[in-house]
């Protein structure tokens, strides 16, 4: 096997919608996307409290990060997601379950914190995701390496940040 495949081992509990085991396999390329909110822009999504709009914002925002380093939520290995009141799993479950494939989900793990790093959020997100060799090709087609395109993006925008000085 190359790529990702989700083997939920016999005698474990029932998982609900994610798989207990992810494994990635093959030459291919591991992509860490560090914890998200649900902001745009700087400002939390939705009025105060609004959990649904948070994570959903949360996982556009990971969508965005994936797509950056060539990859899809299809792609993703395991998500941790810090949550503030587990009481939003329901809505949180909603919303995953337009990203994913509910067919072979990502190992999972929920936990829920205190706080997190800013005061509006009610939600953070996490994600691992595995490129497979065939995937990294096709992000070298367009433009090289995940490393050679960030350097590229941090260069214009550094750039774009001395023009407007």
């Amino acid at each position: 096997m190359n790529g990702l495949g989700f083997p939920n081992p016999p005698g474990v509990s029932g998982a609900r919608g994610y798989s207990h085991t992810a494994v990635a396999s093959g030459p291919g390329q591991t992509v860490y996307i560090a914890g998200q909110f649900g902001m745009k822009d700087g400002t939390f999504a939705g009025a105060p409290g609004d959990f649904r709009a948070q994570v959903t914002q949360c996982f556009e925002n990971v969508k965005q990060a994936l797509a950056a380093a060539g990859a899809t939520f299809n792609d993703v290995a395991r998500i941790t997601n810090y949550f503030v009141d587990m009481a939003n799993l329901p809505v949180f479950f909603e919303v995953r379950d337009k990203y994913v494939n509910v067919k072979a989900p990502p190992a999972s793990t929920a936990i829920q914190v205190v706080k997190l790093a800013r005061d509006e959020a009610l939600f953070e997100m996490e994600a691992i995701a595995f490129l497979p060799e065939k995937a990294r090709a096709a992000g070298a087609k367009r433009g090289g390496s995940l490393k050679e395109r960030v350097a590229k993006r941090t260069a214009a925008k550094k750039s774009s940040a001395t023009r407007r000085r």
